[in-house]
């Protein structure tokens, strides 16, 4: 699939219900672990949502409740698909003017100056 029609069907998708968003992807449950206790490593309460027609995939697993990492996940689906909508910029060289370029010129002249006159104080030199 190339990335204009991925980026169009993100564009029609979000567009959607969250139940007719829900339709187009493909839902698994699975044992997601870690801290929680038993019932957290007991119960399928990973959920891993795969949007088909775009093949973005998302994961939650920070709850206990299958319900709540679902709608977690239907929130960072929604955050991919966008992500996918967005068109960067294209960026043009630019170049300073001439009048930029003199007055860069002219500041460097009189800070090369300032320092020349530094190095000969130092010195015990005078300017004349």
């Amino acid at each position: 699939m190339t990335s204009g029609a991925r980026r169009a069907a993100a564009a029609r998708a979000l567009a959607l219900g969250d139940s007719a968003l829900l339709s187009e992807c493909e839902q698994e449950f699975f044992v997601s672990g870690g801290p929680g206790g038993q019932h957290r490593n007991k119960t399928s309460s990973g959920v891993r949502l795969t949007h088909l027609p775009t093949e973005v995939s998302v994961t939650a697993t920070e709850r206990r409740s299958q319900a709540q990492n679902r709608s977690m996940a239907l929130v960072r689906l929604r955050l991919a698909l966008r992500r996918l909508t967005w068109i960067p910029k294209v960026r043009r060289k630019t170049e300073p003017s001439r009048a930029a370029k003199q007055r860069w010129v002219e500041a460097k002249r009189r800070l090369g100056e300032k320092k020349a006159q530094r190095s000969k104080a130092r010195r015990g030199l005078t300017l004349d």
